[in-house]
């Protein structure tokens, strides 16, 4: 716990300070799981393996609403970007580049999420919520503004980038001096922290502080996006000992990965339930986009097709569900089909908070407004439709061509464009027989190719030469999204956060553009 001993006394005088809200608003403890493949848990799994470990995902999703048809962008920091503003990723980030570009010619010319939007914490503070954020955050920190301290939080713990390294902290490079150190905490670099533990036992702990400082009087927000499942491929020893009969070194890693972060996961529950939190609190779990299954990647969404950085739906459909006693008993143990999308969280939570999700900053700022639908009358069992009719699929905004590379609509989906990770895995992988660049290929997608994915989940079957009537009504649609996509050049790496790493923070990555 040294690590997290400085954050103690704050925590618990801001928890001192904040008004009393109604008890009958749920504590929301939102996790946000990197790069975590379909079968990479064992709920997914038809018949037990000892491979996949998650005794603790498992439960959870038994006792809550398994969300089987949950959408995510194909990547890291658009679905974070949604997440968090309640937009689709084309109308908020489809760019996941460089976490250090910069436009100055464009007011929106950042990564992650524009300045000018309103971000979840925001609204929920707004109704007397404590709001805490841990982990990645991977959603801009060009300014102050854009960082967990200027979207609402209350505090924060974690990294700016893609990734980092889980023993030194280290992500990106700067000319002449190599690796710069990516963690920080709230509005400083967490110096002093790096290089002492493995990152997610910080990360851990830290969320243990944070609830053990907690007001259960006050309703809390907490948003944790783990490291875990993200490269580099990290485990403490004794986790991946306790997979060494996997010969696969990839796969023996990831495994390790995600069982530690069960175990964790176990944790938290349990100190939530210790502090008599658990009751009411409504728990939502998601992946960010599919598993890597391309080399190195370590991740399986064995059956689906495809994996992250594709629109196949082993990249974009993805381990979800709901749990927590402020579910009601009578869904809790169900598995509901009916459409989500990441940014419908938002509105879910502002209407449990009792506050008007729309974002009347945007709109100031001429920017898009909210896509996000109110689940949770679906949930809870209070209707058996989803309000989400539509999925539309954002394509990678650093090729600059098109901001839309699929669409669901009903029981179909079409995509557009070259759709790469065109292939399927078996039960285990990767492994030792598998060829050593991968075996995906990419698909030509650019006249359009057309799935029932309802009657062909696997995504086997292209419709688009015998159904060429649907095939124009999804690329119809598709384009008429299009039109609306939200792509702002965001620029490249700006020099100035080196110089301000280097400079300002003593070789920290921190806001440069203040």
């Amino acid at each position: 716990m040294a690590a997290t001993k400085p954050i103690l006394f704050l925590l618990a005088l801001q928890a001192i300070h904040l008004s009393d809200a109604a008890s009958e608003k749920p504590h929301i403890f939102m996790l946000l799981v990197d790069d975590w493949g379909w079968a990479n848990v064992g709920y997914h799994r038809e018949t037990p393996t000892k491979e996949v470990v998650t005794p603790n995902f498992d439960r959870l999703c038994k006792q809550g609403v398994e969300l089987d048809q949950h959408y995510v962008h194909k990547v890291c920091s658009p679905t974070r970007s949604s997440l968090l503003s309640g937009r689709l990723p084309i109308h908020v980030n489809t760019d996941n580049g460089d976490a250090t570009m910069h436009n100055a010619s464009d007011p929106n010319g950042y990564q992650g999420i524009p300045p000018g939007m309103t971000v979840i914490a925001e609204k929920l503070k707004m109704a007397g919520y404590a709001t805490h954020q841990v982990g990645k955050w991977d959603a801009g920190f060009g300014t102050v503004e854009q960082t967990p301290k200027g979207r609402g939080f209350d505090s924060s713990f974690g990294y700016f980038h893609h990734a980092n390294d889980f023993y030194t902290e280290t992500a990106g490079a700067c000319p002449k001096h190599g690796k710069i150190t990516d963690l920080w905490d709230f509005n400083h670099p967490a110096k002093g922290m790096n290089g002492t533990i493995y990152e997610e036992q910080m990360f851990a702990e830290h969320v243990r502080a944070v609830i053990e400082a907690h007001d259960p009087k006050t309703p809390l927000f907490l948003y944790y996006a783990p490291h875990i499942a993200h490269t580099p491929l990290q485990v403490p020893p004794d986790y991946e000992k306790k997979f060494d009969f996997i010969d696969d070194e990839t796969r023996r890693i990831y495994h390790a990965m995600v069982n530690y972060l069960d175990d964790v996961i176990g944790n938290v529950t349990s100190l939530l339930e210790k502090k008599g939190m658990w009751n009411n609190t409504l728990m939502v779990v998601s992946a960010d986009n599919g598993g890597p299954e391309y080399p190195g990647g370590g991740a399986n969404n064995y059956p689906l097709h495809g994996g992250k950085i594709s629109s196949w739906q082993g990249g974009v459909r993805v381990n979800a569900f709901v749990s927590g006693g402020f579910l009601p008993m009578a869904v809790r143990g169900t598995k509901v089909d009916g459409y989500v999308a990441v940014c419908d969280w938002y509105a879910t939570f502002c209407n449990l908070a009792g506050v008007n999700p729309m974002d009347s900053k945007a709109e100031a700022h001429h920017l898009p407004p909210i896509d996000s639908m109110n689940m949770w009358p679906f949930v809870s069992g209070q209707t058996k439709t989803s309000p989400r009719m539509e999925v539309p699929l954002g394509a990678d905004g650093r090729n600059h061509t098109h901001g839309v590379e699929g669409l669901i609509v009903g029981d179909y989906k079409v995509l557009y464009g070259f759709i790469t990770q065109d292939g399927w895995t078996g039960l285990q992988y990767p492994n030792n027989t598998n060829p050593k660049g991968g075996i995906f290929a990419v698909r030509n997608c650019w006249k359009g190719c057309l799935f029932n994915i309802k009657e062909d989940p696997e995504e086997r079957n292209d419709l688009s030469s015998t159904m060429s009537d649907k095939l124009k009504e999804m690329m119809d649609k598709l384009a008429g999204y299009e039109k609306g996509a939200f792509l702002p050049y965001r620029g490249n790496h700006d020099p100035a956060s080196c110089e301000a790493a280097l400079g300002k923070y003593g070789g920290f990555w921190g806001p440069w553009l203040d």
